[in-house]
């Protein structure tokens, strides 16, 4: 067990920053709560989970020296597992749709692991699983991470990112009253929310998706959408919605404009799904009214979306919700042990 690499790795993920944004939503003004999950090993929160599934992993012996990693993914999931499996050594397999970011393909290559793209007619994300299922099998001494049916996905979220949420909150002398959190694999959500039930009585979390293409919604895949990472084509096995809040819905290109303008105005490079995280918490802090206290994640920075529509013109329309939100300023509250 490769344990001095591990524990430099486990130095260099979660105890992120947590940003205060200060909102004006609909007249009235909020304070929404983003952990700043750029801060990881490889700029986005899948490192939390690529982290503790691997160390799990070689603690219940599921991974040995030389064997290789083959995951399924949108990206960040497969550029976690890159940096980190070589990092512990392993030659990393990588299948992911072939519609993703170029930015996501180039990232992955450049550390050192393998990319295999799949069409839609080879099954887009369903297919990319398959193909992975296919290589461990015909392959041997091959370890999957199957991100979306491990429940060390659930766990990693429990133990790191709902725990950082409430003591950072609690330094500033807040609790949160609710958690925002667009569902890829569904395991920030669910690990988040398992943990406020515990120790916040009345705090929800709430998945959001992608008002374009409602899965969790319906149950299978509809429509099509631009939130890179969350909403593939199925709900995920991890994801239990009845121990969760309302679905919360925000169109795709409403989360492309509210990114660009938290970068363009506050300076926050963040990617789509962040945009979309911000807008779902304003829901929820305008329903629960003037003692909310909603977190939700800002899940990676927006250096991964340069060729997308993220950096080009997108028409707010009438009814997307970030017309109705003044960006009033930030401040960062920092995580101490």
């Amino acid at each position: 067990m490769p344990t001095e690499r591990l524990q430099a790795l486990k130095r260099l993920v979660g105890r992120t920053p947590l940003l205060e944004i200060q909102c004006r939503f609909r007249g009235r003004e909020h304070r929404i709560y983003a952990k700043h999950e750029a801060y990881n090993f490889t700029g986005s929160i899948k490192d939390r989970m690529a982290l503790y599934i691997l160390e799990r992993a070689y603690a219940e012996g599921t991974i040995e020296p030389g064997d290789e990693i083959g995951e399924a993914t949108s990206g960040n999931t497969g550029i976690s597992f890159a940096a980190m499996g070589r990092a512990l050594g392993h030659h990393v397999r990588i299948y992911m749709p072939d519609w993703m970011s170029r930015e996501r393909v180039l990232v992955i290559q450049s550390l050192g692991a393998s990319v295999i793209p799949v069409s839609h007619e080879q099954g887009g994300f369903l297919g990319s699983i398959r193909m992975a299922d296919e290589f461990a099998r015909e392959a041997g001494n091959v370890f999957r991470p199957q991100q979306f049916d491990n429940l060390a996905n659930v766990q990693a979220h429990y133990e790191t990112t709902g725990p950082e949420i409430v003591a950072q909150l609690a330094s500033i002398g807040r609790k949160p009253t609710g958690f925002v959190a667009g569902v890829g694999t569904g395991g920030t959500v669910m690990g988040v929310g398992r943990y406020l039930q515990e120790r916040v009585p009345g705090a929800e979390a709430y998945p959001l998706e992608p008002a374009n293409s409602p899965t969790l919604r319906t149950g299978h895949k509809v429509g099509r959408h631009r939130i890179q990472g969350i909403s593939d084509e199925f709900v995920p096995s991890i994801v239990k919605l009845a121990e969760l809040g309302r679905l919360v819905d925000v169109w795709d290109g409403d989360a492309i404009v509210m990114a660009q303008r938290l970068a363009s105005e506050l300076g926050i490079a963040v990617g789509i799904s962040s945009g979309a995280n911000l807008l779902g918490a304003l829901q929820i802090a305008a329903e629960q009214g003037e003692d909310a206290c909603v977190a939700t994640i800002f899940c990676d920075c927006n250096k991964k979306y340069l060729s997308t529509d993220l950096c080009s013109d997108e028409e707010c329309k009438e009814h997307y919700g970030s017309r109705e939100v003044e960006l009033l300023g930030f401040r960062a509250i920092p995580w101490c042990d």
